[in-house]
């Protein structure tokens, strides 16, 4: 393994993310790129899933023109959401800008952006027709992190991709070294 690679990875791995965020490091991609490490998030509140996704860090020391550089970044995301909000022509849009802007937010420069944002709706019918309508947001997105090639920090990248998966999970924004408070439980007696 590269040393910068290691390195790399350790600087996703010692990335600070929000309470909600629980975030674990699972098995990589092999055929993509020569050095790879993964990792899934769930954004849980209260017990309840509100939004999942999978980070990959890709690395070919050789480089792809298509990444413009040695390191690729790949995401997905999903959230549920309210049917309604699922029918706004506008929220492909926004679910593009709710990567970019949590990127920008954390100082994560990048190049070479490029995804889709998927809205999916289910209704039931027939013997299922007493499940309510579903919706889902699903952000796929690549990006190439402009870092020092020789001692590459990726820190900025994992938090702004935890900063998607809260916004796509609904969650109020925080702004860079803002630790939340978690809400105030109701006492036994």
């Amino acid at each position: 393994m590269p040393e910068v690679f290691r390195r790399a990875a350790e600087s996703l791995r010692a990335a600070p993310v929000r309470s909600e965020v629980v975030l674990e490091e699972a098995p990589a991609p092999q055929r993509l790129a020569p050095h790879s490490v993964a990792f899934t998030a769930d954004v849980i509140v209260d017990g309840a899933e509100l939004a999942t996704g999978r980070l990959v860090l890709l690395h070919d020391p050789a480089g792809h023109d298509a990444w413009e550089g040695t390191f690729r970044l790949v995401s997905y995301v999903r959230a549920e959401m309210e049917p309604e909000i699922a029918g706004d022509p506008l929220l492909p849009g926004v679910g593009w800008a709710w990567l970019t802007e949590a990127l920008d937010a954390r100082g994560a420069a990048y190049v070479a952006p490029g995804g889709t944002v998927t809205r999916v709706t289910s209704e039931s019918f027939g013997a299922m027709a007493d499940h309510p309508p579903s919706a889902q947001i699903e952000v796929r997105a690549s990006w190439t992190p402009a870092v020092d090639s020789a001692s590459p920090d990726l820190a900025a990248h994992l938090e702004g991709w935890c900063e998607l998966l809260c916004t796509a999970a609904g969650l109020p924004p925080l702004s860079p070294g803002v630790v939340a408070i978690p809400p105030r439980r109701a006492r036994r007696r």
